[in-house]
């Protein structure tokens, strides 16, 4: 069974706690869905240690829903939380995540291989490798060039009707400008040019 994300951005208000605002200190910014449209386990591992195959090291593994969570996002979150189909919730700060070292590894794995036939590029199958590869990923994609598996850079070629990758599994790569992450992490960045690093959060739930 799949495992979804949800959730969104908040900020915090400059005039929270004084005289001047009397609403409240967090405020939703933007829903996650417009910016993040993807289902990738490896990325929620490396977060929020959710179905964390890869064994990266989480940012900010099993907070649960902030205390101070805003109406909008609580609201946002109700019909899961009232299911009980939350499987996992946390959040992060801005500060957090721009302080991922990109160069970070889990202890096992050092790659991803994917595959998909030319004529249904949307069916893409994916696969960790350690440094010996699977004989069950190498009958499926051939013998991979030399630099597969020993440089820093993404590899492609193709297999008959298929056309496989190989990505050195590192925090750049899985959260890196392929992905969707780039466009949640330029909102966060924006927001935190007015409200601070620690004045930005991710607020996400997994289903």
């Amino acid at each position: 069974m799949g495992t979804d994300i949800y959730g969104g951005v908040e900020f915090h208000h400059p005039y929270a706690g004084t005289e001047d605002y009397d609403g409240e200190p967090w405020v939703t910014a933007m829903d996650l869905w417009p910016l993040y449209d993807e289902t990738d386990y490896t990325a929620f591992g490396l977060l929020f240690g959710v179905r964390n195959c890869a064994g990266f090291p989480p940012l900010a593994p099993g907070r649960g829903l902030p205390v101070d969570l805003s109406n909008a996002m609580r609201s946002h979150l109700a019909s899961w939380v009232a299911r009980g189909e939350l499987d996992g919730a946390s959040w992060v700060s801005w500060r957090e995540l721009a302080s991922i070292d990109p160069a970070t590894r889990p202890e096992y794995f050092v790659g991803r291989v994917a595959w998909h036939e030319k004529s249904r590029p949307w069916m893409l199958h994916r696969r960790l490798v350690s440094h010996q590869w699977p004989s069950e990923v190498l009958s499926v994609v051939g013998v991979p060039p030399v630099e597969a598996g020993s440089g820093s850079e993404p590899v492609e070629w193709t297999t008959g009707d298929l056309v496989c990758a190989y990505e050195p599994l590192t925090a750049g790569a899985v959260l890196g400008s392929e992905t969707h992450w780039t466009h949640v992490f330029a909102v966060m960045k924006a927001l935190a040019g007015r409200f601070g690093d620690d004045g930005v959060r991710l607020v996400v739930a997994f289903d």
